[in-house]
């Protein structure tokens, strides 16, 4: 355990404003929390294209692919899916600092969990976006087969069979996928995030190639 009394903040010649301002974009995390199979990775991925589209960066962070790599020492057990989501919160703030719009995919169940990596951003700066798609229809999609084996008694702890999901009581947004496609709902999310000033106006295109060459 680290004795805090011996680390030192480090100051760094370029700030996150300074990032800003070369990058020309607002930077924001917008965290996407829901069951498993509610399509948070889906509407993170769409979205970030649509910003992308419009000339601005975006990231996503999805907590399947940090198990590949940074949290590849966790295992499924309570404790370690608390870690899961601190470190990806953690994350999500060092890019937030970078100066990118970071699009979060994760369960994150327990209100405590999202309240902490609300916490890690500057207010304003911090949207929940819950993807509130019923259970059913998360069973029915089920591509990874993860409710049949929990259902089976194969996975234990998992989000909506055996382990609550505390429903976010105040998200910024809230969008239910049910008959509804991608697009209509990143429209939603888009839509949020211009009235807050979370995006700016779309900037000239990037360079193409001929004009590159030239």
């Amino acid at each position: 355990m680290n004795n805090h009394s011996e680390l030192f903040w480090q100051h760094y010649a370029i700030s996150r404003l300074d990032r800003t301002a070369l990058l020309n974009q607002e930077p924001s995390v917008l965290w996407f929390t829901g069951l498993s199979g509610a399509g948070k990775t889906t509407l993170a991925n769409c979205l970030a294209k649509r910003l992308y589209d419009g000339g601005l960066l975006a990231y996503v962070l999805d907590g399947d692919n940090l198990r590949h790599g940074l949290n590849r020492d966790l295992d499924f057990s309570v404790a370690a899916r608390h870690e899961n989501v601190r470190r990806m919160a953690e994350v999500a703030s060092l890019m937030y600092d970078a100066g990118l719009i970071t699009l979060a995919a994760c369960i994150s169940p327990f209100k405590a969990e999202r309240d902490f990596a609300r916490s890690l951003v500057p207010a304003g700066k911090f949207v929940e976006v819950f993807v509130d798609t019923p259970l059913s229809l998360c069973e029915q999609r089920d591509n990874k087969g993860l409710y049949r084996r929990a259902r089976a008694g194969e996975i234990v702890n998992f989000t909506g069979i055996d382990s609550p999901f505390e429903r976010p009581v105040e998200p910024e947004i809230t969008i239910n996928t049910t008959g509804r496609s991608p697009g209509q709902c990143i429209d939603t999310i888009m839509d949020y995030l211009s009235r807050h000033d979370l995006i700016a106006a779309a900037r000239p295109g990037r360079l193409t190639e001929k004009t590159q060459n030239a």
